[in-house]
């Protein structure tokens, strides 16, 4: 995949000389993507407190936090990562043309050793302070997303987020392996929820901004098979993801509280994606899309109030 600049030689755009710090500073903390990796974050501390039953002690808060802390820098480290090897279509795409990387403001080895800093340092806290198992699950992570899906998936197939989504997935399992040290059927369950969610998420966003994915050489499935056939994808997947979210109840993870929760947020899920099935336009797109983000957020705020609660 060729870079926009394949090396540090290439000038980057003029800029006023004695550019303060926190300007500098921002551009680091873009290359973390914020929202996407907060968003990793938050699902990875639901599985941390799904493991403890009852109110955790204040060993275990802090050992919640070590562990955040630790995930927060390899996911960071992995989004940086994803913008060197994605610089090209970055400039292409409006939705990303302001990442430093794709502006030429922060080089290749600048970016790439803000990510290998963020990275072993996220793996050694995990290692060190948490656990073993924690650090390579999480670096297997790391790979599935950033070269996996970023490198091999996504340039290849349509299906790219389907496969792919299975790395994004695992945040609530870090989360659990964080605090007890092994792998369980609860801990799976999360990861499966968010593994089904994935595909409507990203073909919602992926449907209006399809131009942008066409100019980037990018396979989206909007691309490869149509509005129409990715429309009527989303709706499906719903409804399959409806079915996913009611497993923590099914298994006994969960009361009514959550169970409650998921029917409402699942049923308005669907009835989003079959009004963007029957009555398509952008904006509908743009709204299933932020509903998406709250439904997933929503869906593991229930979880962990039902867990305190009952």
């Amino acid at each position: 995949m060729t870079a926009v600049h394949t090396s540090d030689s290439v000038a980057a755009p003029a800029r006023p000389q004695g550019r303060p710090l926190p300007s500098r500073v921002r551009q680091f903390y873009a290359l973390t993507k914020p929202g996407v990796v907060q968003l990793i974050v938050f699902c990875a501390f639901i599985g941390m407190v799904m493991a403890v039953p009852g109110l955790p002690t204040a060993w275990e808060w802090l050992r919640m936090a070590v562990a955040s802390f630790g995930i927060w820098c390899v996911a960071a480290a992995a989004a940086a990562f994803n913008c060197i090897v994605e610089q090209t279509m970055d400039a292409r795409m409006k939705r990303t043309a302001w990442r430093p990387t794709a502006k030429g403001e922060l080089s290749n080895s600048q970016t790439l050793a803000f990510a290998a800093a963020l990275g072993i340092g996220g793996s050694v806290v995990l290692y060190v302070f948490i656990n073993a198992l924690t650090m390579w699950l999480t670096f297997a992570t790391f790979v599935g997303y950033a070269i996996i899906y970023t490198v091999v998936l996504k340039p290849m197939t349509p299906q790219n987020i389907v496969i792919g989504g299975a790395s994004g997935a695992m945040p609530p399992v870090l989360g659990w392996v964080a605090m007890t040290g092994q792998l369980s059927p609860e801990a799976w369950i999360m990861c499966l929820i968010i593994f089904l969610w994935t595909p409507p998420h990203f073909w919602a966003l992926a449907l209006y901004r399809v131009e942008d994915y066409r100019k980037a050489g990018l396979p989206m499935l909007p691309v490869t098979h149509g509005n129409q056939f990715t429309r009527l994808q989303v709706f499906l997947y719903t409804w399959v993801l409806f079915a996913g979210c009611l497993m923590p109840f099914a298994y006994g993870m969960s009361s009514w509280i959550y169970l409650v929760a998921a029917v409402a947020l699942s049923l308005g899920f669907c009835y989003y994606g079959f009004r963007l099935w029957r009555h398509y336009s952008d904006a509908l797109a743009r709204k299933t899309f932020r509903y998406s983000i709250f439904h997933l957020s929503a869906l593991f705020a229930a979880l962990l109030v039902d867990h305190y609660v009952l």
